[in-house]
C-alpha cells in the first residue's frame, strides 16, 4: 500500500502460473524494508493483529457507514460458513441484525476500547432466536475461541507508514482467503482516511483470484474495487492463476473497471478465453504465446500494445526482488 499519487487508475496483471515472472507475497518484504516501510506479518503464531471489525467515521460516503461494513462482514461470514450456495437469506438477515447491535456501543462513544471484536458478533448471534444464527455462530467459534482466533483481537499495529506490506504467507490454506479479505478491508479504511486529507492510495493485491471464488466475497470485492477508484485509490490485482480468475462471474466487471491490463505469457486454454474476453486478435495473441521473461501485451483504453521489458539485472532493485533460487543464493553468499 503506497500513497500519495495523483491520478485514477486500476490495473490487472495476468501472468502464467509457474512462469518466470513470479513473486511470492512474502518476497515484497525486502523491498518494503529497504524503503523504510512497514511489514506486518499475519500468521497463527504472530503477535501482530488486525481487527476485522475496525471501522472509522469516513468508512462510507453514505450517512450510515454500517451499510458497507455489513457487506464486508457478510462476505467474511460466507467464507467462514462455506458451502457452494453461500449464505442463506435468513443467515444474512440475522448477521445484518447483529452487526447493528454490536456497533451500537462504539458509535455512542467511539473509543478504541469500544471497537467490537469478532467475539461480540459471535455472542450476539447466540442471543438470536433463529437456528440459522446459531449455525453461523458455530462456524465462527473456531475463529473466536478455537485455534484460528488470530482475528479476534484489537488492532495493535500502526498502519500509518507511507508503505505497508501485509505478509499473510504463513496463514495457510484455511485462513488465506479470510486474511486477504480482512486486509482488503483494512486498506479500504486507509483509503477513506487518506481521501479525507486529499491523498490517494496505491493498493497491490497478489493472488487476486482468491477474492473472486465465493459469490458474496466476489461481489463485495468488485464493489470495493469500484469504490477504490472513486475515492482516489489505485488498485492493482495480480494473479498467476488466470483460470480461476476467468471462472468468476465477476471477471467481466473487473476487466471493465481496469484501465490498464499487463499480460505476460499465458497457457493455451487461458489464451483462448482471454482472446474472447478482451477481443485479442490471433497476431496479438502470439505475443503471450511461449513468450520470454518480461514480454507480453499491454492494454490501455482501446489500445493493445506488445512490449519487451528487459529489467536491468545490475541494479539494487533487481537484486532485492529476484526470486530465482540461484540468484538469491548468490546474493546470500556475497553478504
Amino acid at each position: 500500500m503506497l500513497e500519495p499519487y495523483d491520478g485514477k487508475l486500476s490495473r490487472t496483471v495476468l501472468r502464467r502460473e509457474g512462469g518466470g515472472n513470479t513473486a511470492d507475497p512474502a518476497d515484497y518484504s525486502p523491498l518494503v524494508n529497504r524503503l523504510k516501510g512497514q511489514v506486518i506479518k499475519i500468521s497463527p503464531n504472530s503477535t501482530q493483529f488486525i481487527n476485522p471489525m475496525d471501522i472509522n467515521a469516513n468508512y462510507s460516503e453514505e450517512d450510515n457507514p454500517l451499510s458497507l461494513k455489513a457487506d464486508f462482514i457478510l462476505s467474511l461470514c460466507e467464507l467462514v460458513v462455506g458451502g457452494k450456495e453461500g449464505l442463506l437469506p435468513v443467515e444474512k438477515t440475522v448477521i445484518d441484525r447483529c452487526v447493528h447491535v454490536v456497533y451500537r456501543k462504539y458509535f455512542e462513544n467511539p473509543t478504541p476500547e469500544n471497537m467490537p471484536l469478532l467475539e461480540d458478533l459471535y455472542n450476539a448471534l447466540l442471543t438470536q432466536d433463529e437456528p440459522e444464527a446459531r449455525h453461523v455462530a458455530a462456524a465462527l467459534e473456531i475463529y473466536v475461541k478455537g485455534s484460528l482466533n488470530i482475528f479476534n483481537h484489537h488492532t495493535n499495529v500502526d498502519i500509518h507508514n507511507r508503505i505497508v506490506c501485509f505478509d499473510i504467507k504463513q496463514l495457510g490454506k484455511q485462513l488465506k482467503k479470510l486474511g486477504m479479505l480482512i486486509v482488503q478491508d483494512q486498506v479500504w479504511g486507509r483509503v477513506t482516511a487518506n481521501r479525507s486529507v486529499g491523498k490517494a492510495t496505491r493498493y497491490y493485491v497478489d493472488e487476486f483470484h482468491l477474492l473472486l471464488k465465493e459469490e458474496q466475497t466476489a461481489s463485495y470485492s468488485v464493489e470495493i474495487w469500484k469504490r477504490f477508484r472513486k475515492w482516489g485509490g489505485i488498485p492493482t490485482g495480480i494473479t498467476q492463476n488466470v483460470k480461476d480468475l476467468l471462472s468468476s462471474r465477476e471477471v467481466a466487471n473487473i476487466f471493465e473497471n481496469s484501465d490498464f491490463i499487463y499480460m505476460l505469457n499465458q497457457a493455451g486454454g487461458d489464451r483462448e478465453i482471454l482472446a474472447k474476453q478482451l477481443n485479442i486478435s490471433p497476431h496479438q495473441l502470439s505475443y503471450v504465446t511461449h513468450s520470454g521473461e518480461g514480454e507480453g501485451l499491454l492494454f490501455y483504453g482501446s489500445m493493445i500494445l506488445p512490449f519487451v521489458d528487459q529489467f536491468p539485472r545490475d541494479t539494487k532493485l533487481y537484486k532485492i526482488m529476484t526470486t530465482k533460487p540461484g540468484e538469491v543464493q548468490a546474493e546470500r553468499e556475497k553478504s
